[in-house]
């Protein structure tokens, strides 16, 4: 008898992409232009603080998503995995759709545009008038296989319900 064991957790920080750290970095830098014709040791000094505080600005609100079998966190919300119904991981033209047209405005989202893939994670609790998480991730058929979904990522079609 072959017995199949599912991951006990998967956890992942949504890093920006590397154009987002880029574009950071000239932002804090341009902070100094002021400062320049001033005196150069101000315009250096003050480039330094701006992309320091840029950077750390982007550390900070980089959102972590850890799911195990007693919970899906992501970002500041949490929720335990015994309110999840039906959870479908969606790539390129199903995410998309996720997205655009499917979007349910009362949905919990969180999502990054550098991301492709996207998660929809079913709300069943009676309590909670939201209808569904939408979030980014990188691997979803780990997160899928932590929270012992069997669907495979849909790379077409609707929304959660469909």
């Amino acid at each position: 008898m072959t017995m199949t064991t599912r991951p006990d957790s998967y956890s992942e920080k949504l890093w920006p992409a590397w154009w987002i750290w880029t574009a950071g970095t000239l932002i804090g830098a341009s902070v100094s232009l002021m400062f320049f014709p001033i005196d150069a040791v101000f315009g250096f000094l003050a480039m330094a603080v701006g992309v320091a505080l840029v950077l750390f600005a982007l550390v900070v609100t980089t959102p972590r998503l850890t799911v195990t079998g007693d919970s899906l966190t992501v970002g500041r919300a949490q929720i335990g995995t015994e309110h999840l119904g039906h959870v479908v991981a969606h790539r390129g033209d199903a995410a998309r759709e996720q997205l655009g047209p499917g979007l349910d405005a009362r949905s919990y989202r969180c999502i990054r545009g550098w991301v492709d893939p996207v998660v929809t994670a079913e709300i069943t609790d009676p309590q909670d008038e939201t209808p569904y998480w939408l979030f980014s991730v990188r691997r979803p058929e780990r997160v899928l296989a932590v929270l012992g979904s069997t669907e495979p990522v849909r790379e077409q079609g609707t929304s959660i319900t469909g």
